[in-house]
């Protein structure tokens, strides 16, 4: 079936999570962007999977960290994490646009993609150690994960692209792109509704997160890239997973000094 295949593309693109491996075609990957979140969705069933049971063993926060840290990491191949390190590279240079498009071809890793991406991996696990196993933590953790997706679609369907090539390209000119907003707007408002409702106000922190990097992803593409190419995807899925996770023990956090 059309959508299975759909669904394999998309894993066996964005992840590293054992697939068939369909001929690509106009027709499964037509929609290929919409079945992105739900590798979100997969990432998020084992990180909760593994918090849980590092709570059940008692481990230390440290070790229960790394563990976490490293979980989006190895289901994804590091995907998304090469994509930030490449325009961590690009925009420590601060040269024109035609010298950073270089950059990102450039497969050497450069010395501000090595400090960005470490000081990326400390924050993140620093975050997760901070992070509560409570019915909040897991649900505003898990939604990191889906929702970012869903908005890193919906950017390749409706963003300007930097150029005519690449996988970015590829997937924007192959997908049915109106449909695919509308799909991926969809998944993102019921998720966002879900949270506001189970959580509150408490809720509507990690979706404004998400937006805010996603509105920031916008104006640093078009500025200094001419439009978004795979590396930016990637590096706007890690900045916003990121910032998800921080709102979440910002909530967390302001629960327990009773803030709200």
């Amino acid at each position: 079936m059309k959508w299975l295949e759909t669904v394999a593309v998309a894993f066996a693109m964005f992840s590293a999570i054992p697939v068939p491996q369909p001929v690509w075609n106009k027709q499964n990957m037509r929609y290929v962007m919409c079945a992105f979140p739900f590798i979100g969705a997969v990432i998020a069933a084992c990180w909760c999977a593994v918090a849980w049971v590092c709570v059940q063993l008692g481990v230390s926060d440290v070790l229960r960290a790394a563990l976490l840290c490293a979980v989006p990491v190895v289901l994804t191949g590091g995907i998304h994490l090469d994509g930030y390190a490449d325009v961590a590279d690009a925009r420590a240079s601060h040269a024109p646009m035609e010298r950073k498009h270089e950059i990102l071809k450039d497969p050497n890793c450069g010395a501000f993609a090595l400090i960005r991406t470490a000081v990326y991996l400390l924050v993140y696990a620093g975050f997760c150690a901070e992070w509560r196993a409570d019915w909040y933590g897991y649900c505003g953790a898990a939604a990191s994960f889906f929702l970012s997706r869903c908005l890193s679609g919906w950017a390749v369907a409706g963003f300007p692209l930097a150029k005519n090539t690449g996988l970015a390209h590829t997937f924007a000119q192959s997908s049915d792109r109106t449909t695919v907003r509308i799909i991926l707007t969809v998944l993102f408002m019921a998720v966002s509704a879900a949270l506001a409702v189970f959580f509150g106000v408490r809720g509507l922190f990690a979706v404004a997160a998400a937006l805010l990097v996603f509105a920031r992803y916008y104006v640093v593409a078009k500025k200094e890239f001419g439009g978004i190419t795979g590396d930016l995807a990637g590096w706007f899925l890690q900045r916003c997973e990121l910032a998800m996770l921080a709102a979440v023990v910002l909530g967390q956090l302001g629960r327990n000094l009773q803030w709200f």
